[in-house]
């Protein structure tokens, strides 16, 4: 892999529930709903009942989760003995952070998934700009074979005349009143391959880039592809032997309205990113 598809790859830099909302039957312009209904019999109401029963008790045993996290153990203000609503649940994704990068994944299908996804986030970053933290990513993510010769493709990668194209400085820093933005988004994930200590992960992403602030010449835009990880059990955690892109899939754009530069600025130093996990 060239070192420009790595920096490419990466931007330039289990099931979920749903809600409905039923309407009101019958004719719009009849403020009494129309025609009225039979009265619902004892047996038909008992049913409902009984199915809504199980509906309730079936997510409370979803989200109660086989697993212990920490943070899936602590009341939430003002409500004792209940949890958020966004706990992790089940087996615990992450145990440690290695710097800012969550490492220590579960030696499983799962925690491989949640270790390719972590670290398509770190490497598509703006920390990717910076060459003392360029290094503790890559040594953070990668398997110890393949750092070395890694860290030197990166080096020649990012070079004065990338930044210079991204319209940084020279040091990978965004010119005074800039804001530089370089955020990967996951979207989910998929195993190609697993076996006890490999795993091939593919990753869908979109991602955001560019330079906001007033005035800026490079306007952050959106792209989006699939990052393909092979991953190595070593050290006891998944590691990244070599990953690879191809562009897309790619969704229709709606019609939201461009936002300005200062908006996004605002919402990428307002807005923190998270943890992922599968």
């Amino acid at each position: 892999m060239s070192p420009g598809d790595e920096h490419d790859s990466f931007g330039g830099v289990g099931g979920s529930g749903q809600t409905r909302t039923r309407l009101p039957e019958g004719n719009s312009g009849d403020v009494y709903g129309g025609a009225r209904r039979p009265v619902r019999s004892s047996r038909s109401l008992i049913t409902v009942v009984g199915v809504v029963v199980l509906l309730v008790a079936a997510i409370a045993f979803a989200n109660r989760g086989g697993g212990e996290p920490a943070d899936a153990t602590g009341p939430r203000s003002g409500t004792p003995g209940r949890t958020t609503p966004t706990s992790a649940t089940g087996v615990r994704p992450v145990t440690g952070k290695n710097g800012t990068i969550p490492t220590g994944y579960a030696h499983d299908n799962q925690g491989a998934q949640s270790a390719a996804t972590n670290y398509a986030v770190a490497l598509g970053s703006v920390d990717m700009f910076n060459a003392d933290r360029r290094r503790e990513i890559v040594r953070a993510v990668h398997a110890p074979s393949v750092v070395d010769d890694l860290l030197k493709k990166f080096d020649a990668s990012y070079t004065g005349d990338l930044m210079a194209s991204a319209g940084l400085n020279a040091d990978g820093t965004a010119p005074s009143g800039m804001t530089h933005v370089s955020r990967t988004i996951p979207i989910g994930t998929k195993v190609r391959d697993y076996t006890e200590n490999s795993a091939t992960v593919e990753v869908w992403c979109t991602s955001l880039g560019g330079l906001a602030g007033a005035g800026s010449t490079r306007p952050v835009t959106s792209t989006w592809f699939t990052i393909t990880e092979k991953l190595t059990w070593v050290g006891g955690d998944w590691r990244v032997e070599s990953s690879t892109q191809t562009e897309g899939p790619t969704p229709v754009n709606g019609d939201n309205r461009a936002s300005t530069t200062d908006e996004i600025a605002a919402a990428v130093e307002g807005y923190g990113g998270f943890t992922y996990a599968r």
